[in-house]
């Protein structure tokens, strides 16, 4: 006796196989969120900066360039980071999306949606390396001055 399987267990076991990609859409959405604020902390600290700029002659001028052009190079890799990382929800959204379509309209897209999860994935790990890489310049960005750390 062949057993055909209703639409209900189709759709069931698209559920189960889409819940391990919704949660990875769950944890993208939340490093897309840090992003967000810290690129918009970035974007404030710049302002303050601009708005206090001081003269070429002044003896802060030079430490308020050099902070510049740190805070513009973080800006770039925390939006290049978050460009890849939505790119890499949005492509967890096709691959949600085609599994339920899959199985509800009988498509044979495995292929397809497995291009699509590794693309993902790929994305998610580049964009997680330019967010470790803004990181690093936020933290040489955020060193004490020697001077006034007032060592022996």
């Amino acid at each position: 006796m062949v057993v055909i399987p209703s639409a209900t267990d189709s759709v069931a076991h698209a559920i189960s196989l889409a819940l391990a990609p919704s949660f990875l859409l769950t944890a993208t959405g939340a490093m897309l969120a840090m992003l967000t604020g810290r690129l918009g902390r970035v974007i404030d600290r710049a302002r303050w900066i601009e708005q206090n700029f001081t003269p070429k002659d002044d003896p802060s001028h030079a430490y308020q360039v050099q902070q510049l052009r740190l805070i513009d190079l973080r800006m770039k890799y925390a939006n290049r980071a978050l460009v890849l990382c939505t790119l890499s929800a949005v492509l967890i959204c096709v691959v949600i999306a085609g599994l339920f379509s899959a199985a509800l309209f009988d498509l044979a897209l495995g292929q397809t949606l497995a291009t699509a999860f590794i693309l993902a994935m790929l994305l998610l790990i580049v964009g997680l390396g330019y967010f470790l890489y803004e990181v690093r310049i936020a933290v040489e960005a955020t060193r004490v001055q020697d001077e006034l750390l007032e060592r022996e």
